[in-house]
C-alpha cells in the first residue's frame, strides 16, 4: 500500500510520457546576500552595504537583433549583447556609515571638490556578488544556491531619495550599477554554459565544418 506522502507527487503537472513527480523547491526572494569587493576606500565600506541591503535586482541581458532579408522571408540572428543597469536599494543608518561608503565610491570615480577624475576604470571599478542562499544561519552556514559575479562595476547613479514628515519609513539610498560583464554560477561554483559544463570544458557548442552552415 502506498504511503500517504505519495499523494504529493500528484500536486504537479504530469509530463508527457513520464510519471508525476514532486514539485521542486523554489528559490525564495528574501534569502539572498550581496557582497561588494573593492567598493569605496576600504573593506568596511563593503561590509556596511551588505548589512543594509533592502532589495536588489538580478542581472538582465538583451541582444541586438540582426535582420537578414532572404527570398520571401526574413531570418533573425542575435547580435551584440547589452547588460542592463542594475538597481540596489540600501538603508541609510544614523551613524552615517552607508552614506560615507557610497560617498567614498563616488569620490573614487570623481573628486567633486577638486574636480579631478580617475585616470582609468581600474582606479574605481569594483565587483559585486549577488548570492541566493538556502536559508542557513547561525551555526548552520548558509549555502549558496546561485551566484552572479558582476565585474567592472561602477555607480552610474546614487539617489539619496526624499525625506517626509508623513511617513515612518527608513531613509534609503537608491544605487544604479553599470557593469561590463556578469557570470552566472551554479550551486558548487560551476559557471553556466550551453551544456551545463563549466566554462572552458567540453560543453561548448561546435559547428559543422561544411561551408553550408545553417543559420
Amino acid at each position: 500500500m502506498a504511503s500517504a506522502s505519495a499523494t504529493l507527487t500528484n500536486l504537479s503537472v504530469k509530463p508527457e510520457g513520464g510519471e508525476n513527480q514532486n514539485l521542486l523547491m523554489p528559490k525564495l526572494q528574501y534569502r539572498f546576500r550581496v557582497n561588494f569587493i573593492n567598493f569605496g576606500f576600504d573593506d568596511d565600506s563593503s561590509l556596511v552595504l551588505t548589512r543594509q541591503i533592502v532589495d536588489c535586482a538580478r542581472p538582465q541581458v538583451q541582444f541586438d537583433e540582426i535582420t537578414m532579408n532572404v527570398y520571401n522571408s526574413r531570418v533573425y540572428l542575435a547580435g551584440k549583447h547589452t547588460w542592463q543597469t542594475l538597481a540596489i536599494n540600501v538603508r541609510d543608518d544614523a551613524s552615517g556609515n552607508v552614506s560615507k561608503a557610497v560617498g567614498a565610491q563616488l569620490q573614487r570615480q570623481l573628486d567633486f571638490y577638486e574636480q579631478s577624475s580617475a585616470s582609468s576604470g581600474s582606479d574605481y571599478k569594483f565587483m559585486t556578488e549577488i548570492q541566493i542562499l538556502d536559508g542557513g544561519n547561525g551555526i548552520s552556514t548558509p549555502g549558496v544556491l546561485e551566484n552572479w559575479n558582476l565585474v567592472g562595476c561602477y555607480l552610474q547613479q546614487a539617489n539619496y531619495q526624499t525625506l517626509a514628515y508623513g511617513t515612518s519609513d527608513a531613509v534609503t539610498i537608491a544605487l544604479t550599477l553599470r557593469f561590463d560583464n556578469a557570470i552566472q554560477m551554479n550551486k558548487g561554483g560551476t559557471a553556466v554554459d550551453a551544456e551545463g559544463a563549466g566554462v572552458g570544458q567540453s560543453g561548448l557548442q561546435t559547428f559543422p565544418s561544411s561551408t553550408d552552415t545553417a543559420t
